[in-house]
């Protein structure tokens, strides 16, 4: 199954309070309360929402070596439209009715302002990822992330339990218990039970 054939829902929610989008020893992802909310859909399953409201992203992406720690956190507040897949059965029970006010407040005149800011960020994170089987972004596979950066493209964060994915425009970040890869533009460091290995360019 192709993901170009997902559908954003024709209801536009809000979340009814602040909620943790993931969480895990590494990271996390939080959106306020009153953030707008359109669940995506393949068929008649929910797989996923655009977001907008505001945000924050904090991942530890620091290796330490034998050297000392290279890297740096990340700390992002995310104030943009956002995209999230998986976790959607959680999020669903968090979800209420949205009013013109809401919409306001995140600079929408209406609601299908919105739904088409949303609707073009979809297209443009879907475009040509083809994806086999839409179960893959079912709950047993964990969450992916799409944030808009300053190159109007995607910071991407994958995870799945201990498993971890960040690739922005100047680094890629991956983790899994106890190996580690660090790229960036001066280095590449890999990590394995605090053994490291160290490439400057």
């Amino acid at each position: 199954m192709m993901w170009q054939n997902h559908q954003l829902d024709n209801t536009v929610l809000k979340t009814s309070e602040a909620i943790t989008l993931w969480k895990a020893d590494k990271g996390i992802v939080e959106i306020s309360e009153n953030a707008l909310a359109v669940p995506i859909k393949l068929g008649d399953q929910r797989k996923g929402y655009v977001f907008h409201g505001h945000g924050k992203l904090l991942l530890d992406t620091i290796v330490e070596t034998e050297g000392g720690a290279i890297g740096r956190p990340v700390e992002k507040e995310i104030d943009e439209p956002f995209l999230m897949l998986g976790g959607t059965e959680e999020i669903q029970k968090r979800l209420s009715t949205v009013s013109a006010e809401d919409f306001a407040e995140m600079g929408y005149g209406n609601p299908q302002e919105f739904a088409a800011r949303a609707e073009d960020l979809c297209d443009r994170f879907f475009e040509n990822r083809r994806i086999c089987s839409c179960q893959c972004f079912g709950e047993e596979y964990g969450s992916i992330f799409a944030f808009h950066n300053k190159a109007s493209k995607f910071d991407i964060l994958a995870a799945k339990g201990s498993k971890l994915v960040y690739k922005a425009m100047s680094m890629v970040f991956v983790s899994n218990e106890n190996k580690v890869v660090l790229k960036s533009p001066g280095e590449v460091v890999l990590s394995h039970n605090r053994k490291s290995f160290v490439i400057r360019r």
